[in-house]
């Protein structure tokens, strides 16, 4: 008795004829992947750097979760991959992570990705991986591509113990304040800034971090990468002539054995900005926390300078 063919399902065959993906026009096909949420790192520019196995699984997961679905379709078409994106990103994650966690509960499988480099680096995305872990669902990690390591990497400087901090605040006191703080940390910085910040922030830390080195990158894997090496002071100096456009990675080595944790003239302006809002007792306070300086040496120059202001105020108060 002859054994009846296998019924194939037009659907499913169809479904596993659209998984896949293509490198210089070899077509290979990828295994659907596991369920679950996969954190997936994506080309911080160069589309060229994504792996193998970011490929197989962007190919193979039933929704791609993107910050901005414009530019990650430009990865999937480059790599004619037929993906279903969906947006997740800070502004919607409220609306959005039920969704994804449905899908989860169902035994599917989403990839998140960011508009460029590794998950969850400075974008809202470990929120939902908290939640899919604390419901049970697995959650796999694909390492790749970082502006981060790249730029540590690049940067010429130590790389034994580094900070990461983001991006700095816009407004010139906050970010002042913030810098107070990083300059006691004992390690390489890196930080992210925008182009149209550059000049302010270098000079900025030129003030308060003094004479370390430093590397600005911008473009990193792109067509126009530079990176430009020098002490805080130089960088800042030539503030004013480099390219203000692209994207901007800031590594700061960290400071020399025998450096002070802050300059006089960055403790100046410290204690200038926190006696304006505060009374002498709390500026003092906040200043010798982050300036690592002896009370007694920062209580005498707040007391002179809260004079000087004392002076300034009742100066304009007469011209009124």
């Amino acid at each position: 008795m002859r054994a009846k063919p296998a019924t194939i399902n037009t659907s499913e065959a169809q479904e596993a004829a659209s998984r896949g993906f293509s490198i210089d026009a070899h077509r290979l096909t990828a295994p659907k992947a596991a369920p679950g949420l996969h954190l997936v790192a994506t080309p911080i520019g160069n589309l060229g750097d994504i792996t193998l196995r970011a490929l197989q699984t962007l190919a193979g997961v039933d929704v791609i979760a993107c910050e901005d679905t414009r530019i990650t379709r430009r990865l999937t078409e480059r790599y004619a991959i037929a993906a279903q994106l969906k947006q997740y990103h800070e502004h919607n994650a409220e609306t959005a992570r039920p969704k994804i966690l449905e899908a989860l509960a169902a035994g599917g499988s989403v990839a998140l990705v960011s508009d460029a480099g590794t998950p969850l680096i400075s974008d809202p995305g470990f929120k939902l991986v908290r939640e899919v872990a604390a419901a049970g669902h697995s959650v796999h990690v694909l390492p790749g591509p970082s502006s981060v390591l790249a730029a540590l990497s690049v940067a010429a400087l130590p790389t034994d113990r580094f900070f990461f901090e983001g991006f700095l605040p816009a407004k010139s006191a906050a970010r002042r304040a913030r810098l107070a703080e990083l300059a006691r940390i004992d390690a390489t910085l890196v930080m992210f800034e925008s182009g149209n910040r550059m000049q302010a922030t270098l000079t900025d830390l030129a003030e308060i971090m003094g004479e370390r080195d430093a590397a600005i990158c911008r473009e990193l894997t792109k067509l126009h990468e530079e990176v430009r090496r020098a002490p805080l002071a130089e960088l800042a100096r030539q503030a004013d002539a480099p390219e203000t456009r692209g994207e901007f990675v800031l590594v700061i080595g960290p400071p020399p054995p025998d450096a002070e944790l802050l300059t006089m003239d960055a403790l100046d302006g410290l204690l200038r900005e926190q006696l304006a809002a505060h009374s002498v007792k709390d500026a003092v306070a906040h200043a010798v926390a982050l300036s690592g300086r002896p009370r007694r040496e920062v209580y005498a120059r707040a007391l002179e300078l809260a004079k000087t202001l004392h002076k300034h105020s009742r100066g304009r108060d007469g011209e009124d």
